[in-house]
């Protein structure tokens, strides 16, 4: 059984669980009032009746409250299961990273990466950054691409950077930056996750 359906499962489970119990209460205690109508008068009938009305509205008050607070918990739990599996997620998308900066692939990426951006300086003058750890790529790249070319000082997990100073444009197209981007913008299909049966 996953995670989401064993939180599934004990959601239905909780929920079960008070439904049961409120009917029980209300239940014992209605059977409790019958018993107190048929030993008073007209007038103790219609208060019993009030009292009633005000029990019920209070104990299903304090299910409503109970209910709540265990919803909120469950989606605290949910968060942190959702953020586990996110940081999951990307430590498996950096390393797939990590392996396709070693195929030739990722050196046509940087080359597509150079080019474009050499088409939006047009004329002006552009610097191009390129990650440490490609650093060996450095001459095969600049030779193609005709352009100024540098090994960066710092790491960007890959990719490239430029800058084009006459028009204060900075090109990032390094995988640090659009991972930041992708862990931040994403977000899990909570219907997906439940099996389609998530109140938004």
């Amino acid at each position: 059984m996953t995670t989401e359906e064993k939180l599934q499962h004990f959601l239905d489970f909780c929920m079960e669980d008070a439904r049961t119990r409120s009917a029980k209460m209300l239940d014992e205690y209605t059977a409790a009032l019958e018993k107190t109508f048929t030993e008073h008068q007209e007038d103790a009938k219609r208060r019993a009746g009030q009292q009633v009305a005000m029990e019920s509205e209070r104990i299903e008050r304090e299910i409503n409250k109970r209910l709540s607070l265990e919803q909120i918990s469950m989606k605290r739990e949910f968060g942190k299961k959702q953020d586990e599996l996110k940081d999951k997620l990307f430590v498996e998308l950096k390393d797939k990273l990590a392996g396709f900066m070693e195929t030739p692939e990722y050196t046509k990426l940087l080359e597509k990466q150079i080019q474009e951006a050499k088409e939006l300086a047009g004329k002006e003058f552009i610097t191009i950054y390129i990650d440490p750890a490609d650093e060996e790529k450095i001459n095969k790249l600049a030779l193609h691409n005709s352009a100024d070319i540098r090994v960066s000082e710092y790491s960007f997990m890959g990719g490239t950077r430029a800058v084009i100073p006459s028009r204060h444009i900075l090109i990032d197209n390094s995988f640090q930056t659009k991972l930041a981007e992708a862990k931040h913008e994403f977000r899990f299909d909570v219907k997906d996750l439940l099996g389609g049966t998530a109140n938004d």
